[in-house]
């Protein structure tokens, strides 16, 4: 395992801070971010001085029902390679859905959506895992994500699910502690459980980050100062194993390097302190998070004392033995087990015997329907899928418009500044009836053109501008007053 120490994430906005910044070890670049033939100067200043550089990959979507795309793992192997990486890591998570398998049209998220944690999924997942690290030239490593939505039916928890994979594949795991808080106030998750349930030998590295509440959940915006309960529950992963290494992440609303600083040195005094338990007591947990829904900083610290008194591995000590029913066996025990009618929920035997019994029969296909039929939900309009909440799918489906709006922002700031105030009002208005099918460049163009073919906007200046915008990145004119016509009689043809 590389003994990778302190990072960052290195991102554009902040390459002169990341350089500067003392006592960094290493960096995270985002792989999508990169091409593999022009290595950005900060990050060959940076390998220069011995800097390791891990790409990090967001758009593989290997919880997908469908087998990794090949262009996409050879681009982030051709990057690896580049960078000389001692690894590369992506996500457990699904990214678009359709195409093929559902006999419906692909549709892209624009983020990290979570899998389900069933045996149909886990296979699949599986599948996918080896297939990209065969065609990777380093050891591959998959993080766990953050979510605001819970899958129905789900059959393992979190730590069970991440054990099986990495008892399958060998894959090591990049342990989000931002996204096991995340799942703790959105889903009620244990974070102590997790880390309790899961291989701690095997994890590469561990991301930091920040976030904040909004609509009644924690969202992980990457955009935040790093709260106490995250650096709790590193705490409590540092108790249990040495982290190979540890990285701050920051994608946004980015501080003064001070602060960036003052947030690494509190990562390196929990670490520093791990070996002698808790870094806090539970009465001042309780009290910073007093805040937070179920799940707060106090619980969580509560909940690992129980743990710690009931035998729970800390420093190299005994990992506690579960319940029986809560033990979620693997292989052929799995397929053993008998079915119990009225059984369910997770961990308990029923669910698992009945897809042991089925392993290897449509598993894709049912992942594919369940996965496209939520992610419709989510981005295009379509009804709820049954067992879902869907006040939270809403949260969900606010939050991913808003996602791709700031991305929109980012590779194309024109656009924010041709129509000032009417950009975001606008990017919801369209995004209301137009998933996202081609990535974000294309959706970027998608949005000038739904504008311009509407006749908007209003103000003939900003309608000029787009226009100009347009033809120097598609060196065409913008759709005419005929063509505006006809796509708007067919757009509302499509709306009844």
């Amino acid at each position: 395992m590389t003994e990778l120490g302190i990072g960052i994430g290195w991102r554009p906005e902040i390459a002169g801070a990341v350089e500067a910044l003392p006592g960094v070890d290493w960096v995270e670049v985002v792989a999508e971010n990169l091409c593999a033939g022009h290595v950005p100067d900060s990050l060959s200043r940076l390998r220069s001085r011995g800097v390791t550089v891990v790409p990090h990959g967001v758009s593989l979507g290997l919880g997908g029902a469908d087998r990794p795309d090949a262009g996409r793992l050879a681009a982030l192997a051709a990057t690896a390679t580049a960078l000389g990486a001692p690894l590369v890591t992506e996500h457990i998570a699904f990214v678009r859905a359709g195409g093929a398998l559902t006999a419906t049209p692909v549709l892209e998220a624009g983020h990290l959506l979570p899998v389900p944690r069933t045996w149909d999924a886990l296979d699949v997942l599986c599948e996918n895992v080896r297939i990209a690290q065969d065609a990777l030239p380093v050891p591959l490593a998959l993080e766990n994500i953050a979510a605001l939505i819970s899958w129905p039916g789900e059959e393992l928890t979190e730590g069970q699910f991440l054990a099986e994979l990495v008892e399958r594949t060998g894959v090591r795991l990049l342990i989000d502690v931002a996204n096991l808080h995340t799942n703790h106030v959105n889903r009620g998750e244990s974070p102590a459980k997790a880390l309790a349930e899961l291989p701690v030998e095997a994890i590469a590295y561990v991301h930091v980050a920040g976030g904040l509440a909004r609509d009644g959940v924690w969202h992980d915006t990457h955009a935040h100062p790093v709260p106490e309960p995250v650096l709790d529950i590193l705490s409590d992963l540092a108790s249990r194993v040495s982290p190979p290494g540890v990285l701050l992440e920051r994608d946004d609303n980015f501080p003064a390097a001070e602060e960036l600083a003052s947030e690494l040195t509190a990562i390196r005094s929990r670490l520093t302190t791990a070996g002698t338990g808790p870094a806090r007591s539970v009465e001042h947990g309780a009290a910073h998070g007093a805040g937070h829904r179920a799940g707060d900083g106090g619980a969580y610290e509560a909940e690992h004392a129980l743990l710690i008194g009931a035998g729970a591995r800390v420093s190299g000590g005994p990992m506690p033995q579960p319940p029986p029913a809560a033990v979620a066996p693997s292989g052929p025990e799995r397929a053993a087990l008998p079915a119990e009618p009225g059984a369910g929920g997770v961990g308990s035997p029923a669910p698992q015997a009945a897809a042991g019994s089925r392993r290897g029969a449509g598993a894709r296909e049912r992942v594919a329907v369940a996965q496209a039929a939520l992610l419709s939900s989510l981005v295009a309009g379509t009804p709820v899928p049954e067992g879902f909440d869907s006040r939270r799918l809403g949260v969900q489906s606010r939050a991913l418009v808003g996602k791709r709006a700031d991305v929109i922002a980012k590779i194309a700031p024109e656009l924010p500044e041709i129509l000032g105030d009417g950009y975001r009002p606008a990017f919801r208005a369209y995004a209301r009836t137009r998933p996202m099918s081609g990535g974000y460049r294309r959706d970027a163009l998608d949005f000038v053109e739904h504008l311009l073919v509407a006749g908007r906007p209003e103000d003939p200046d900003a309608r000029r501008g787009l226009t100009r915008w347009w033809q120097e990145r598609t060196d065409t004119r913008p759709p005419g007053p005929a063509t505006r016509l006809f796509r708007a009689a067919r757009a509302a043809l499509v709306r009844r």
